[in-house]
């Protein structure tokens, strides 16, 4: 046993400050946290182009990892699809690590010493996550569900996925924020956070959209405002506007009874600082006009949310969209369920129902693709329409901001494109392919599986009876797109999707 890395006992001395009676459940969880992300990074060692690995050798006891050192890294086969943490430790030589950051430091390489740090906090945040979450085991529908239609209720969904990406080592790598601000924001402790306010000359914003009355005053305009963003970036006070509950993104909040309201948080979270650029603002508004046209040749399977309204200031630090919130798709009796969230009912586990979603998602998915649309449809931004017996009935997109657009195959459907430039558009379909499959195959419905067996079995039902479309063939048989998680991470410039690619779930060894 080796003594607790130092992050953990930082976020612990912290705790003991500001929330002890959270310290032992604190430590309870760690054992489990560092499995959850010694999993996810063993995924990577096992199926990513990482720099300082040669070869990997699959025997009857797991998989070996050549390094490019000579060593020898041994743990269990890997299951590219699994989210449960079965990876407890693994064998560096003779060398038993049971800690994802402790061998990130000895494995190296360019890049390593960032990672590290961010695999330690992850570790840490992970298991404040599952502490401070509100206790709950997987419920059987619909015991615990919000009420249907409860649009001031949107965010009890999000609050139940405690453990972040169900892929990525950095999955709850929260730099920057202390614990008492990951207990004032995260949502998965249920807090309200108080959005702020900072007033810019209307004629310095660029606007999309409608611009509401409620944050004009004169001839400015009211730029919403995380309060983290204001006092760690912004570095001022900030007017107080209204109450709010974060969602899974943590920088987009639900309003009581209202839209969304989509945020600039500078941090680094999971993968990468995530502004909302001057691009993002314009596109808003012609991407969410383009989006009724798409709603209308979906067959009534799919709804996208609207963008209300997007402004920014000359600088991305200061910016904001209010978007629909998907509870205004919810008929009577029925359930928007973010697919990240759906791991925490029993609705994966029924027999039958991941076919049925499955059908669901890759019918649309793959008909928007034949028109010249990728949606990046992983599990926070794609939602289900549940029935009251939790039938999967349709689907919710939201977030258009990363999409893809194919102006020819746009053509092909007699379909005007959005006049727009730049990282949406391209008519690559290797690039349309990797945006789709590797969001939903790879994100959502193998997050949602959590196997390759469960995967495979739900893919071999569906597949046969799909519409054929020009893509199809591609997600039968060749290998899937995923994108590399850790070797982004590794990269000097940190920046950008680099991908790589996964065996077919029925080929995955069990």
């Amino acid at each position: 046993m080796h003594p607790a890395p130092a992050t953990e006992s930082v976020i612990a001395g912290e705790l003991a400050a500001v929330r002890p009676g959270l310290l032992p459940g604190y430590a309870a969880e760690l054992p489990g946290a560092r499995a959850a992300v010694l999993t996810r990074l063993w995924r990577a060692l096992a199926y990513e182009p990482l720099p300082f690995v040669t070869g990997r050798e699959c025997g009857a006891h797991g998989l070996t990892v050549r390094l490019s050192d000579g060593r020898r890294l041994r743990g269990p086969h890997a299951d590219p699809y699994a989210t449960a943490a079965y990876v407890t430790a693994v064998h560096l030589e003779r060398e038993r690590y049971e800690d994802p950051a402790r061998l990130m430091s000895v494995l190296g390489g360019p890049g390593a010493a960032g990672f590290v740090a961010e695999l330690a906090h992850s570790v840490a945040s992970l298991a404040l996550s599952r502490a401070g979450a509100e206790p709950r085991g997987r419920e059987e529908w619909p015991v615990g569900v919000p009420p249907a239609g409860g649009r001031g209720r949107d965010w009890e969904w999000e609050r139940r996925v405690t453990d972040g990406h169900p892929f990525h080592p950095g999955c709850r790598s929260r730099p920057g924020f202390s614990v008492a601000e990951q207990l004032a924001y995260g949502p998965e402790h249920g807090p309200v956070v108080e959005l702020g306010t900072v007033p810019v000359p209307a004629d310095d914003c660029l606007v999309s959209g409608r611009w509401p009355a409620e944050l004009r005053a004169g001839g400015r305009l009211l730029l919403p405002v995380h309060p983290w963003q204001a006092a760690h970036v912004l570095r001022r006070s900030c007017d107080v506007w209204r109450p709010a509950r974060p969602l899974m993104s943590l920088r987009t909040l639900a309003l009581s009874g209202g839209p969304h309201v989509k945020t600039a948080l500078s941090a680094r979270l999971t993968s990468s600082v995530r502004d909302i650029s001057a691009y993002s603002v314009r596109a808003a508004a012609p991407l969410s006009a383009f989006a009724e046209d798409l709603v209308a040749r979906s067959g009534g399977l799919l709804h996208l949310t609207r963008t209300l309204g997007a402004a920014t200031a000359p600088s991305p630090d200061l910016a904001a969209l209010l978007r629909e919130s998907p509870q205004v798709y919810a008929g009577p009796d029925e359930h928007v369920v973010p697919v990240a969230a759906l791991a925490t009912t029993s609705l994966p586990g029924r027999p039958g129902w991941l076919a049925q979603f499955a059908r669901l998602a890759l019918t649309v998915g793959l008909r928007l693709l034949e028109l010249g649309v990728a949606l990046e449809a992983h599990g926070q931004n794609l939602l289900v329409v549940l029935a009251a017996d939790g039938t999967p009935l349709r689907l919710v997109y939201r977030d258009l901001a990363d999409i893809r657009l194919s102006p020819a195959r746009l053509a092909r459907h007699g379909i005007t494109p959005p006049a727009l430039a730049g990282r949406l558009v391209t008519d690559d379909p290797t690039a349309l392919r990797r945006k789709l499959f590797g969001s939903l195959l790879c994100g959502a419905l193998a997050g949602t599986a959590g196997s390759a067996q469960a995967l495979a079995t739900a893919l071999e039902t569906v597949l046969p009876d799909l519409p054929p479309t020009p893509d199809l063939p591609a997600l039968r048989e060749a290998p899937l797109p995923a994108k590399a998680l850790t070797l982004m991470r590794l990269s000097p410039t940190g920046t950008g999707d680099v991908w790589t690619e996964l065996p077919q779930p029925r080929s995955v060894p069990r």
